[in-house]
């Protein structure tokens, strides 16, 4: 099985050239989080712009709720629920979770019905317990047969890490996440459902006669943050996945593990109107440029232009001379036919450390089969080419 080899092409180095930018000019402000964990993250390019243990595991507390709403949301997708679909509010949902838990909760009254979007509600705006139970017990029949859709569902989406143990964000040793995640667990939900995300924005919601404000101290500050989810655990401090659009362009933060919720509040602000303020806009490939080319074996064509979906992007630190590496990776030669549209790789920019560029690139262009004769030389030069693999691993 052949390794994913790295492949350069005349148009990735002029990439790499353009984005050196005039040396001696100011470098973006350099900026250190408070918080323990913390990622930024550019939607659009899925650029990473700021990151701090985001790959070690933590407590979500209440932002588990973002993967419980997930699975709501697919749910009401695949047509198995509707925003008008009754929810019982069981004992179990009102003890664990409701007025006489002393959590957080959206006050359901037990043995009632309440609708899937009012419970939606519940669960997002008023980060409710009891909201969150009854909805694992409707769509799983329990709290911990959920939390199993819920890690499955996630781990389907590519973030292998996550754990769930239950619907709530209760204290739980075995139910971790990462920053990383939650960030890109809540750029999916936004992207994916968009009408559904409105709900993280809205500013309060009244039940039982109860009206309780949103507590994502984002949308009170006037920066253009319309989600996510805040959560804490006295244990392990108080954390935040958060999201704001100014002129067009959304950015995503994760904070978690601070001190109190002001600290939360302010980290998660500075660090959002910090990525605002220091990235600027380049544009390195316009839509249906080509990006690079892929080795192709046993076609009537050895090689095949590959290019991405729409214009290429990238977010680099204002008047930065700090350099980006690119590459094409992707498991090669491809074997033929390759069909246009194909997803063969995948286009990598870091920043130093930081992966700042990470989309898949799709065949430019179809190639068919070769003829009998290019069929063999192509099979000679492959065997060649591992012969020397071989030699090379033996010196």
């Amino acid at each position: 099985m052949r390794a994913y080899l790295p492949i350069w092409s005349r148009v990735i180095a002029a990439c790499v050239a353009l984005l050196l930018l005039t040396p001696g000019l100011a470098r973006a402000q350099a900026f250190q989080s408070a918080a323990p964990y913390a990622l930024l993250l550019d939607s659009a390019s899925g650029a990473v712009l700021y990151e701090k243990a985001a790959d070690e595991l933590m407590v979500p507390a209440s932002m588990v709720k973002l993967a419980t709403a997930l699975v709501a949301f697919q749910e009401i997708a695949a047509g198995k629920m509707t925003l008008e679909t009754e929810i019982s509010i069981s004992e179990n949902a009102w003890r664990k979770g409701g007025g006489v838990s002393g959590g957080s909760t959206m006050f359901a009254i037990v043995n009632s019905r309440v609708k899937l979007g009012d419970i939606l509600q519940g669960l997002i705006v008023q980060s409710g317990n009891d909201a969150a139970i009854a909805l694992a017990e409707a769509v799983a029949g329990d709290e911990a047969s959920f939390a199993r859709v819920m890690t499955e569902r996630v781990h389907a989406l590519g973030l292998p890490k996550s754990q769930f143990r239950n619907a709530t964000g209760l204290a739980d040793p075995q139910q971790k996440v990462t920053a990383r995640e939650l960030a890109l667990l809540a750029d999916h939900i936004i992207k994916t459902y968009p009408e559904l995300y409105k709900i993280f924005g809205q500013r309060d919601f009244t039940w039982n006669k109860i009206k309780q404000s949103n507590r994502n101290p984002l949308l009170t500050m006037d920066i253009g943050a319309d989600g996510l989810k805040t959560g804490n655990i006295d244990e392990t401090g108080y954390g935040l996945v958060g999201s704001a659009v100014q002129k067009g362009q959304r950015l995503i933060v994760v904070v978690n593990g601070l001190k109190n919720a002001r600290d939360r509040a302010s980290e998660a602000r500075k660090l959002l109107e910090w990525g605002f303020r220091s990235f600027e806009q380049k544009q390195v490939f316009a839509e249906g440029e080509s990006v690079g080319e892929a080795s192709v074996f046993g076609g009537e064509k050895g090689r095949v232009a590959l290019k991405a979906k729409g214009a290429v992007n990238l977010l680099v630190p204002r008047g930065s001379s700090e350099r980006l590496a690119a590459r094409i990776v992707y498991r090669g030669p491809l074997q033929a036919p390759v069909a246009e549209g194909t997803e063969v790789g995948r286009l990598l920019v870091t920043r130093g450390e930081v992966k700042t560029l990470d989309i898949p690139l799709y065949a430019a262009e179809s190639v068919a089969v070769g003829s009998l004769q290019q069929r063999a030389l192509d099979a000679l030069m492959e065997a060649a080419t591992g012969w020397v693999r071989k030699a090379l691993k033996r010196s």
